[in-house]
């Protein structure tokens, strides 16, 4: 039998907890959260002394980053998330750690169940009390002073108990399904990867490629240098009209409009570079992550990035899908310039020693129509598991907040 959200209290009145739709009975003590907990931002820790392994966890605004030599605190402690996008989230600590600068730290000025205080926050949404929309962030003084309503210990006790047994089952069901969206998206890559490479038929008689990357390949294909397939188109914009693009490894190129970015925009797109529909575009400093692929429209990209015209035996789709596999990605970065992955640039005498496959034209054409009616169906499949994913989380998060907020019959939770 699934728990009953409901009121344990009928006949009593309730009131409601800061500005939400949140209410609790009122027999419950109302109370600011100073009076509860001291909140005090945790202390700057340099990037590099943050390693995989060490004696003490690392803790930030989103939870666990890694290892130190040393601690800030010690104790079972809830963490609230200062900066960032995800302000106001909440993560728990205990033994010894360190808490960042990013991570608002509650210490217990008084005897309270941990796991109840931390969903009480969490269903609070404190994110609603960020500052700022440039870059978010909620201040101490704000949270200390708002008003929670506070159950007697026993209670207290019994929805901390309630909590594990309430959420286990679904977060067990969340952890499968996320495994499983893990695994599609492994097999959208190896799909992808293994028709563009191997072809669509896998008797046709093969040969070695004499290229590590590309191992064997069907024996009737090419293999070309970049050098040969493409031509540097360096034209630029007189006015900076044109449609602006722009390109990541998550999407390839994509009109900047469909993005909601705030980067900095210069004052005139005037001299940025030309692209046509079918172009290869690469973000020269992100290359080595996969930022590449094949323009759909005409328009203008960052004069940083790199504009390649192919040549007509290529099927620009054929060509998209290619170069933003994560084989041909680990390829590329081979030949990018610089140092440390966050600034290796590619630039075209780098992308003019790689090797890629040539498929007939025809052949080309019909491999990314296998790949498209393929990755379709694994992509169904992947956003049916999303909503379902969803669908479990929110019913958490139901389960908690009537849990918290006294609406839920302790009795059916505990009988389950």
């Amino acid at each position: 039998m699934s728990p009953t959200i409901r009121s344990r209290h009928i006949g009593q009145r309730r009131f409601p907890v800061n500005s939400q739709s949140l209410s609790a009975p009122i027999s419950w003590r109302r109370m600011k959260l100073k009076y509860l907990v001291a909140l005090k931002s945790g202390e700057a820790i340099p990037g590099e002394s943050i390693k995989e392994t060490g004696d003490y966890p690392v803790y930030g605004g989103n939870g666990f980053r890694g290892y130190t030599n040393s601690f800030t605190h010690e104790g079972e402690r809830i963490l609230i998330g200062r900066q960032g996008a995800l302000c106001g989230n909440i993560n728990y600590a205990e033994g010894k750690f360190w808490a960042t600068e990013h991570a608002i730290v509650a210490t217990p000025k008084t005897n309270f169940e941990t796991a109840w205080l931390g969903e009480t926050l969490r269903v609070m949404n404190l994110n609603q009390y960020s500052q700022s929309a440039a870059q978010p962030g909620i201040a101490v003084e704000v949270v200390e002073n708002l008003v929670i309503a506070v159950p007697p210990e026993g209670e207290q006790r019994r929805i901390a108990d309630s909590l594990h047994q309430l959420s286990a089952p679904i977060d067990k069901l969340i952890l499968e399904k996320q495994k499983l969206l893990t695994l599609l998206t492994e097999k959208r890559r190896t799909v992808i990867a293994d028709f563009l490479i191997k072809g669509l038929n896998k008797d046709t008689p093969r040969r070695d490629s004499d290229i590590p990357w590309l191992g064997e390949i069907p024996a009737h294909w090419k293999v070309e240098r970049a050098k040969w397939l493409f031509t540097e188109r360096d034209d630029r914009s007189d006015s900076g009209d044109e449609e602006l693009l722009t390109v990541s490894h998550l999407t390839g190129v994509t009109s900047r409009a469909e993005k909601d970015v705030n980067m900095f925009m210069a004052e005139s797109l005037e001299g940025y570079k030309r692209c046509e529909a079918g172009d290869l575009v690469i973000n020269t400093l992100w290359a080595w992550m996969g930022a590449m692929g094949i323009a759909r429209q005409p328009g203008i990209v960052s004069p940083a990035y790199n504009v390649y015209q192919p040549v007509a035996q290529l099927d620009p789709e054929y060509i998209d899908l290619l170069v933003r596999t994560p084989r041909f990605v680990e390829e590329i970065t081979r030949y990018s310039k610089g140092v440390w992955s966050s600034r290796l640039r590619l630039y075209p005498e780098g992308l003019y020693e790689a090797w890629l496959p040539v498929p007939p034209l025809d052949e080309q054409r019909d491999i990314v129509a296998r790949v498209q009616a393929e990755t379709r169906k694994l992509d169904a499949l992947a956003e049916a598991t999303e909503r379902t994913v969803t669908v479990l989380q929110e019913r958490r998060s139901a389960l908690i907040s009537a849990a918290v907020t006294g609406q839920l019959d302790l009795g059916d939770a505990h009988a389950n």
